[in-house]
């Protein structure tokens, strides 16, 4: 019997949600009998060691679906740079593997999705008013674009819910885009994560029984890179967009606004200080809003709520066909203005 692209869609999503839902339970056992976790500190709200090894069920459930249900000879790079990952990820958790060797084996995985699995963006599409690009300009860009991508999305992971959250909205509108330009391995692929990761919500959010730690930030970061260079490579022209241009650029910025940006806003700020850009801290925005007073839930609703306004004045500025430059630095300025704004007033408070 053969279904429909609509059948297979809902079928990766709800599948992946079953598969991630069903195991979590089973890792949080596991996590606990063999004592490994996080241990809860003085500026922890939780109490005891949380299991940090979610990521697993997470990757397990993403790549048996895309697996399952997408085209083999289309998924097969894709789910080998799952694995690498999924086992980076595993170390680092269990571990802890320096940021160096981290960043070197990121490159690996990235080199090997542009030269083998066809990821590479080959042009800015009139952002900056730059088109094609040399090759060799490219692959460097790609694989940039590819760290900068899986790393902000792994440092946003700092609260209850919070990643696992932004990540459903942002999977959820790239799936609608693929879905949009027949991209079915790519629908595939993003349907397959909003389910992980609705089935992963809920444990971890508030109080949370589970964290997806590097394992699943790592991982989840990287199908979010692929999302989006795909878009970039590809284009997408629909919303009323009379003249054809690429939207991609714009989109992806847009659906990945707050970990892009508040990386962005982190690692300026720690290279101003003289202090390590790349190391763990405590000035990303939700540790901001912590800081003045509202916990994990509220802390996790305000920034969703900030995602979907970021998604409303995108839609705007489509639908009116604004210059991309002009809509990419307008969500920029929006973007720096509210990531600012709890900095401003815990300098205040001081």
């Amino acid at each position: 019997m053969t279904f429909s692209s609509e059948t297979y869609y809902v079928l990766a999503f709800v599948s992946s949600l079953f598969v991630s839902f069903i195991l979590m339970p089973f890792i949080i056992y596991i996590s606990k009998k063999h004592q490994l976790g996080a241990q809860s500190d003085s500026r922890s709200s939780h109490k005891g060691l949380i299991p940090n090894l979610g990521g697993i069920p997470i990757a397990i459930a993403i790549t048996l679906s895309s697996t399952l249900y997408g085209e083999l000879d289309a998924v097969r790079v894709v789910t080998l740079s799952f694995i690498f990952t999924l086992f980076l990820g595993i170390l680092d958790d269990l571990s802890e593997i320096s940021a160096y060797k981290k960043l070197f084996s990121q490159i690996l995985i990235s080199l090997l999705l542009i030269i083998y699995g066809g990821l590479r963006i080959e042009s800015f599409h009139g952002v900056l008013g730059l088109y094609e690009l040399p090759y060799f300009v490219s692959i460097l860009f790609s694989v940039f674009v590819f760290i900068v991508i899986t790393n902000g999305y792994n440092l946003i992971d700092g609260i209850d819910g919070l990643a696992s959250g932004l990540g459903i909205i942002a999977a959820t509108l790239f799936g609608f885009c693929a879905i949009s330009m027949n991209q079915y391995n790519m629908a595939i692929l993003a349907l397959s994560l909003t389910g992980a990761l609705v089935g992963f919500l809920k444990f971890n959010y508030h109080p949370a029984k589970i964290f997806m730690g590097d394992t699943g930030s790592l991982l989840i970061g990287l199908a979010f890179s692929i999302l989006a260079v795909n878009i970039i490579q590809h284009g997408i022209v629909e919303f009323n967009n009379v003249d054809g241009k690429n939207l991609g650029p714009f989109l992806s910025i847009s659906f990945l606004a707050l970990p892009l940006f508040d990386s962005l806003r982190v690692f300026l700020v720690r290279v101003r200080r003289g202090e390590h850009p790349l190391r763990p801290g405590k000035d990303h925005i939700h540790h901001n809003l912590l800081s003045l007073g509202y916990n994990h839930k509220k802390t996790s609703f305000i920034l969703y709520l900030f995602a979907l306004m970021i998604i409303f004045l995108t839609y705007i500025l489509i639908l009116f066909n604004i210059n991309i430059n002009y809509s990419i630095a307008f969500i920029a300025l929006i973007s720096y203005l509210f990531l600012y704004a709890p900095v401003y007033k815990l300098r205040r408070k001081k």
